[in-house]
């Protein structure tokens, strides 16, 4: 069953259009949702070009990821890290049959706009490229384009669904191929999981209450 926790009916990203001669809705949590639980189980490849897609394609990937440098070129160059070009993400998307994901800067609105213009698939609200904003990030209730989000911990997590996150990834350390950081965050996630569940399971509340005010978040997201 799809979880729809934290949706908000009236969300400004959830947009009326036609098709043929019936109204359909887009944007709403359970279309968002249902796509990203889609590409679960599924490998997501980083590209940054056309060639580079089409293998991906061609290996099996469920998506690929556009970047103008790989995490490991924008560890090394260092500087600013922005979005791809929109011109390398249209020239993907014309060029591969399925999805096609772009990375947008942390808290940068206008460069999560333009990609949802482009039509891209889904947007990630990336820590791999320069945080615009240290301190906030996209409400994405605003958005009609599906928006994944890093995590380290639960507490994170649940921060990010409550602002729109249709999916939640673990962030490990980008650029290194390392991936202990991300089985590390992993295994945290779990287990502050199975902690919140035996709370609700034997229906301590105020335990609850307590876990929602040290994540930062509303007790109904806990719950």
């Amino acid at each position: 069953m799809l979880p729809l926790s934290g949706e908000r009916k009236n969300a400004k990203g959830i947009v009326c259009g036609r098709a043929e001669s019936s109204d359909v809705l887009r944007g709403t949590t359970t279309l968002k949702r249902g796509f990203a639980h889609m590409l679960k189980n599924g490998v997501v490849m980083d590209v940054t070009n056309v060639e580079q897609a089409q293998i991906a394609e061609e290996a099996g990937a469920v998506s690929v990821m556009v970047l103008d440098k790989l995490p490991s070129d924008v560890r090394k160059a260092g500087g600013v890290a922005r979005t791809a070009s929109i011109r390398i993400i249209e020239e993907i998307m014309d060029s591969v049959t399925i999805p096609v994901m772009a990375k947008c800067r942390i808290g940068h609105v206008n460069e999560a706009l333009v990609l949802q213009e482009t039509d891209v698939d889904m947007i990630d609200e990336s820590e791999v490229l320069t945080p615009a904003d240290e301190l906030r990030h996209i409400w994405k209730w605003d958005m009609t384009t599906p928006v994944v989000n890093g995590a380290r911990s639960l507490a994170e997590a649940l921060r990010r669904i409550e602002e729109g996150a249709s999916m939640i990834r673990t962030k490990g350390e980008p650029g290194t191929g390392n991936v202990a950081e991300a089985i590390t965050h992993i295994k945290k996630v779990n287990d502050e999981l199975r902690t919140i569940k035996s709370m609700y399971d034997i229906g301590d509340n105020q335990d609850l209450v307590r876990m929602a005010r040290e994540f930062k978040v509303s007790y109904d997201i806990v719950e």
